[in-house]
Parts: C-alpha cells; sequence; structure tokens
C-alpha cells in the first residue's frame, strides 16, 4: 500500500506499469526525484529499533531521516518517495507533523512525499523490485538510506552522469564515494571494508568485493579481464556513502534478478561480474569535499554524532537550528544549549550538546556527550562519550561512560554505567547497581520478538525495571553471511567494535595490524580538509566558526587536557601493549576537536616531558636524564613513530624545530624541574630523538638559532644546557663537509 501528501497523484500499489504518454518521459525527467530507503531488515540497532524505526533514532537530537531530507532539498531533488517497511506509521506521523515537510507547510522544499509499504518485502532487493513494477520513476532518481548525513552538492555528479548517459546509454548508475583522512573515524568504525576496483581515466567501476576481519581468507581475487585495462586501482579507503545516481534501467535490472537482496553485495557485485551479459556501466564520483556518511551501525551512530558535534556536517549543526523549533545557542566552552537549560554553576558541561529543558546539579561533569530534552541530571553525575536521549533521569553521583541510554530511562543513585552499554526505552537501574563491564550489557523491557520481557533484578536492581536483551543474530545487509567465516553481523550490533569476545586466532586476523596503521603526514591532511572555493581562495571547514574564539578555545582546552591524559596513562601502563591504541584515541580526540597541527604537536609534546620528568624522580627509579629520555621513547611500541609521524609531521626541517621548540617550553612548565635539570632533560631527548631519526641535525640546529627558544631567561638557561650537543653536531656536519670536499 502507499500514502501521499502533496498535489500530485501517483500510482496505485500493485498496478502494472503503464505506457507513458508522447512526451511525458521527457517531462518528467525534468523532475529530479529521490527515493529514501527507510527499512534496512538489520538487527544491528536493537533494541533500539524493537520500538522506534533507525531513520527517526536521534542523531545530536535531531532525527536522523532530518538529515537526510535537508539533503535531498539541498539539492534540488523535487519529488520523494519513501519506502517503509517496520513502524511505517511512525515514519508518516513524523513527517506529516512536520512544520517544514508536512504537505500543508508553506516551507515544505518538495512538492511531493510519497509513502510506499510493501507488507511482504524482506529484504532492500524487494522494494526497488516493487519500485519497478510501479512505474513512478520517470528519469534519473536519487537513490539514499535514511539514516544518511551528507552536506555534499550533488551538482556536479548530476552533470557528469547525464554526459555519461547521453554519449552511452548503457551508463546506468554512478555511485558517490568520499575520501576522507585516513585517521576519520568513519574508516576505523566499519567492520566491512569495501573494495572498488576503478579505472581512473575514467571512475568506472569495473569489479567490487567486500572484505571483513572474520574472513579466513585475507585477499582479493581479481577479475582475469581487468588486465585488459591500461590501468586501475583497487581503492578501499574511500567511504561509501550510500548515494547512487540511477536510471530506470538500473530498476530493471533489479526486477530480471529475483535472488539480488543487497546493494553492493548483490546487485553491485553481480551486474559489475556480468557486464559482457547486460552491457551496463557502473561509475563513481570520489568526493573529496564535504561530508557523507551513513550511520548504518552502532559504532557508525557514535562516530556521525561526533562529526557533527565536530562540526564536519556543517551546516546540518545544532547551533544553526536547521529544523524548525530548534533554538540551539554555542557558549564558551564548544557546548551548544538549547533554550530552557538549567545548569548548576558548580557543574562542568564541555564539547557537548544539551537539548530543551534539561536540569544539569551541581557538581555534574559533562564531556563530548550529547543530552536530550527534558534530562534530569544529578548531582556529583559524570557523563563521558555518551548519548542520552529525551526525558531521561540519572541520579546523584551516577557515572556514564560511552553508552547510549535511550528516552525515559531512568538511572538511580550512586550507579556505574560502563562503556558500550546500550540501554533501551523506559528502563530503570535501581540505586547502587553497577552494571558488569564485560561484555558491555544491552538492556531493554522487551525481548527480540516483541514480547515483554521478565525483569531481572540481579542485573536492574530493586525496583528495576528491565533484563538482558539476547537477539538472534541474523543475515545482515550489507555484511551477510559469506561462508567464508563467521557472520560479520556479529560485530555490528555493539557500539564499540571489538574483536575480542570472539576467541579468533592470531593467524585468522593476522592483516588487521595493517589496517590500523596509517601514514599521517600533517600536510596531505591538511590539503584534505583545504580546498579552494569558487573565487580561488583556500577555504578550511573549519572556518565557519572560526570567528568564536572562545568556543575554538575551550575546545582546544579540553582536547589538549584530554589528549595529554591518555598518552600519559599509555606511557605508564606497565604492559606490552603497543602505542596503536593511544594513536587512535588520540586521532580521535584530534577530529572531535577539530584540533590543529600545532595543538597536536603541543600535546605530544608536553605528554612525553611529563613522563620523562617522572622517571628522573626517585619515586620511578631516579633514571639519568639520558635513561628517562630513552625509556619514554622506546618503552611502547609504535611510540617514535607516533611521535615521527603525528607529532613532527614529517622530515621538514621547520616542523622538527618547532617540536624541538614545543619540548623545551613543555619543560618549562613543569613544576619543581629546575631550568638546569630541565635543560639536560632536553638535551637528552634531543639525543635520542636525533638517534632514532625523528630530528635531523637540521631541525635542532634552526632550533637552536630560533629567537623564540631564549625569549625569556628560564628558557635561555634550558636552551644552554644544550649548547654541547649542538656543538658536536656543528661539528660533525662540519667533517662530513670536509670529507665529500676531499673526495
Amino acid at each position: 500500500m502507499s500514502g501521499k501528501q502533496g498535489a500530485k497523484g501517483g500510482a496505485a500499489a500493485g498496478k502494472p506499469k503503464k505506457t507513458a504518454k508522447p512526451g511525458a518521459q521527457e517531462k518528467r525527467e525534468d523532475v529530479l526525484q529521490a527515493v529514501i530507503l527507510a527499512d534496512y531488515f538489520q538487527d544491528r540497532f536493537k533494541p533500539f529499533s524493537l520500538e522506534k524505526p533507525r531513520c527517526l533514532l536521534p542523531i545530536a537530537n535531531v532525527p536522523a531521516i532530518e538529515y537526510t531530507l535537508e539533503f535531498l532539498a539541498a539539492n534540488g531533488v523535487q519529488e520523494v518517495f519513501i519506502y517503509c517497511g517496520a513502524h511505517s506509521e511512525a515514519i508518516e506521523t513524523y513527517v506529516h507533523d512536520s512544520q517544514r515537510y508536512s504537505s500543508r507547510s508553506i516551507i515544505n522544499p518538495f512538492s511531493s512525499i510519497e509513502f510506499i509499504r510493501v507488507s511482504d518485502a524482506t529484504s532492500v532487493g524487494d522494494f526497488l523490485r516493487d519500485l519497478d513494477k510501479r512505474g513512478l520513476i520517470g528519469g534519473d532518481f536519487i537513490l539514499v538510506h535514511g539514516d544518511l548525513v551528507a552536506n555534499i552538492e550533488l551538482d556536479g555528479v548530476l552533470a557528469k552522469h547525464r554526459a555519461r548517459r547521453e554519449a552511452n546509454r548503457d551508463a546506468c548508475m554512478t555511485m558517490v564515494l568520499l575520501q576522507v583522512p585516513q585517521e576519520h573515524g568513519a574508516l576505523k568504525s566499519r567492520v566491512i571494508t569495501p573494495e572498488f576496483i576503478i579505472e581512473p581515466s575514467t571512475g568506472r567501476c569495473l569489479q567490487y568485493e567486500e572484505r571483513h576481519p572474520l574472513q579466513s581468507d585475507h585477499y582479493t581475487v581479481l577479475d582475469p579481464a581487468l588486465f585488459k585495462y591500461p590501468e586501475f586501482e583497487i581503492r578501499e579507503d574511500l567511504i561509501d556513502c550510500g548515494i547512487d545516481i540511477c536510471t530506470p534501467e538500473v530498476l530493471a535490472l533489479w526486477s530480471e534478478s529475483f535472488d539480488y537482496e543487497l546493494p553492493r553485495k548483490n546487485f553491485l557485485h553481480g551486474v559489475l561480474k556480468d557486464w559482457e551479459l547486460n552491457g551496463k556501466l557502473i561509475y563513481t564520483e570520489i568526493m573529496e569535499t564535504g561530508y557523507a556518511v551513513r550511520a548504518n551501525s552502532l559504532a557508525m551512530y557514535e562516530c556521525v554524532s561526533r562529526d557533527v558535534l565536530g562540526r564536519w556536517t556543517f551546516p546540518y549543526v545544532p547551533e544553526t537550528n536547521f529544523v524548525h523549533g530548534m533554538s540551539y545557542k554555542r557558549v564558551r566552552d564548544g557546548s551548544r544549549l538549547e533554550d530552557g537549560v538549567s545548569i548548576s554553576g558548580e557543574a562542568k558541561v564541555t564539547g557537548s550538546v544539551i537539548g530543551r529543558s534539561t536540569e544539569v546539579g551541581a557538581g555534574a561533569t559533562i564531556s563530548r556527550s550529547v543530552i536530550g530534552s527534558r534530562c534530569k541530571i544529578g548531582k556529583n553525575v559524570r557523563i563521558e562519550n555518551s548519548y542520552i536521549w529525551d526525558d531521561t533521569v540519572i541520579g546523584d553521583d551516577s557515572w556514564v561512560i560511552r553508552s547510549i541510554l535511550a528516552e525515559s530511562v531512568e538511572i538511580g543513585k550512586d550507579c556505574r554505567i560502563p562503556e558500550g552499554s546500550l540501554i533501551s526505552y523506559k528502563v530503570r537501574i535501581g540505586d547502587g547497581q553497577l552494571l558488569p563491564p564485560n561484555p558491555a550489557p544491552r538492556l531493554s523491557l522487551l525481548q527480540h520478538d516483541g514480547s515483554l520481557a521478565e525483569t531481572d533484578s540481579s542485573i536492574v536492581g530493586q525496583g528495576g525495571a528491565g533484563a538482558l536483551y539476547e537477539g538472534p543474530i541474523e543475515e545482515d545487509d550489507d555484511e551477510s553471511e559469506d561462508g567464508n567465516g563467521t557472520d560479520p553481523a556479529a560485530l555490528q550490533n555493539s557500539l564499540i567494535f571489538s574483536l575480542a569476545h570472539l576467541n579468533l586466532s592470531a593467524s585468522s586476523i593476522s592483516t588487521l595490524a595493517s589496517h590500523d596503521e596509517f601514514d599521517s603526514d600533517d600536510e596531505e591532511s591538511e590539503s584534505r580538509l583545504l580546498r579552494p572555493d569558487s573565487s580561488g581562495a583556500s577555504r578550511s571547514r573549519l572556518s565557519s566558526f572560526a570567528s568564536d574564539d572562545s568556543a575554538v578555545a575551550s575546545s582546544l582546552d579540553a582536547f589538549h587536557s584530554d589528549a595529554v591524559h591518555g598518552l600519559v596513562d599509555a606511557l605508564r601502563a606497565d604492559d606490552s601493549v603497543d602505542f596503536d591504541s593511544a594513536k587512535l584515541e588520540f586521532m580521535g580526540l584530534r577530529l572531535a576537536n577539530n584540533a590543529s597541527d600545532s595543538s597536536m604537536r603541543r600535546a605530544i609534546a608536553v605528554a612525553f616531558v611529563r613522563r620523562s620528568s617522572e622517571l628522573l624522580s626517585a619515586e620511578n627509579g631516579g633514571l639519568e636524564p639520558t635513561k628517562a629520555a630513552e625509556e619514554a621513547f622506546t618503552s611502547k611500541r609504535g611510540a617514535v613513530k607516533f611521535i615521527k609521524e603525528v607529532g613532527v609531521g614529517g622530515d621538514d626541517t621547520s616542523r622538527q624545530s618547532e617540536f624541538a621548540l614545543s619540548l623545551q617550553k613543555a619543560l618549562l612548565a613543569v613544576k619543581g624541574l629546575e631550568a638546569t635539570r630541565a635543560g639536560a632533560l632536553l638535551a637528552a631527548m634531543l639525543q635520542q630523538l636525533y638517534n632514532l631519526d625523528v630530528l635531523e641535525e637540521e631541525g635542532i640546529l634552526a632550533w637552536w638559532g630560533d629567537k623564540r627558544a631564549a625569549e625569556n631567561d628560564s628558557l635561555t638557561k634550558i636552551k644552554e644546557k644544550c649548547r654541547v650537543l649542538v656543538e658536536w653536531l656543528e661539528n660533525a656536519d662540519e667533517e662530513e663537509s670536509d670529507e665529500g670536499d676531499s673526495d
């Protein structure tokens, strides 16, 4: 069945496709249409999706489908078809009641929005085969998902797609892919790694494969036909935005293959594999600016939420109030507060979003979190990296760490909610409850079939309501079982992507280490964020809020504090774990706070100086400066590489000089460390970094000649202790030069 709002009529459900009248096709092609897939036939968001569809779950206090509709409106779409499955009434009601998208609204950007239900659909493929039967599509259309958050412009993509179609009628689809910095959370949070084999000169996609960490084989089998092309690229560094520009022929291909269920794993893979039979060509458009990411798993939900906080999605951020009725304002600590928020003078809120009429008690600390409307946060509550939805109550002295709490949840006093927890609608936790940390709990009032669960007081406590949710793991959308190993859907149902609970052998995940490593050249990363605008001037993604100096300063202060503490804790840890996890956490903080290169350099310098200084003290063995510097730099595998790639940022002399200056100033700030002792430690650190090929003699000598290194007496005293090292480097350089002349 179908429902529609707007002026134009639509085809009735189940009727055969009608033949268009002469000239009708050309007229329809002038209307840009879009199809939103609002059901995914997945269990990834359960138990939340038992009661509300994924597209209505809040991202930074805004239902996900709002971002999708705004994206389509900004790109000139006129007609929208929304395919619904579970909770279809809730989706229709939300849109019908919207002050912007209601058929009665004078500010509705669309000429029509039609809802289509397919009662017997079990996959996305069923939706698209149904769409083909209805005959609603008259020309090119945009196919997206209802969990898409995007701000990219499609004018250029549409123009290229149409030009290719005019040149060759077999060019039937263009996929929009996004290139982001390698450290971006969207690349780290995905379980499935899509592999696009592309002809770089044309952008044509030649083959598509998927890889996941549970496969027994970690290699890609290339089609021998690929080697007929002059060149091709295997790209697994791209975000699949789930945005496809399609011709009606795409729907016909779906109808011809009744076993296709999944857009990428089945349809794309199959069409490309059989292109010599079907003759259809599929292209890619790789975007290097803008943002377009799907919140298609809990880990990606967290990633997209962080990106909204970090303003990657501008203008779709809270303070622009892009949804009618919102009233957010930025405040000095980098947070966004809506009207009616009450925060005690003794509470501390940093880098967070708080919805209307929420109350925060004295002594509470909230950092990098999203709090919904009408919530009540008690005294001395600690909330970090969490997502608290509307009407939730958290009692005094409770902690919530990196978790999701759905609407109307009640947490008693002095409770501990460990990271990764998922607490569904109206669950109540009694006073003093400490939820088990491993595995992270999922609590719900409902069982996986929608029936009421029997309350488990051992988990939720006296007076609580709810039980552990244990849903069946079934085949999932883009990541269903492939016969090569365990179903990767097992990794999609958690907020925190982890392989620990699967008890995998080391050999089965041997390729993961290289996947987690990345080359972080600062200039290259910055170039991805800076692109020329239409006037030819460079424009940063961050420029839209550069004028808010106080908010930016507060955000950077939060970054510095959190980054330094995280690195120092990793250096102090008495274990053999390498530095990769600390590196990933650091880069995540960098993205969340939009930290600059200089802020990163300063934080890294302070962290290693702090650890080196600690090792000088008697409590930590009273090491001599040389040993202390060596221990700080080399005790953790990967730390030296981290300093070179992220702290220094390459072999450029000016970057090396700046890092040396950062070390010097960091030593000046160490309490209780005399200038002579600090100077000796600086000389030892510079010597170690030189021996480890992090700093070259040119970089150290450039620092020595920098006036800022002696701008006050204290800095001069520290600098002078390095004179012997500098003279040795100068003499070594002269001797090398003399040897070269002799040769």
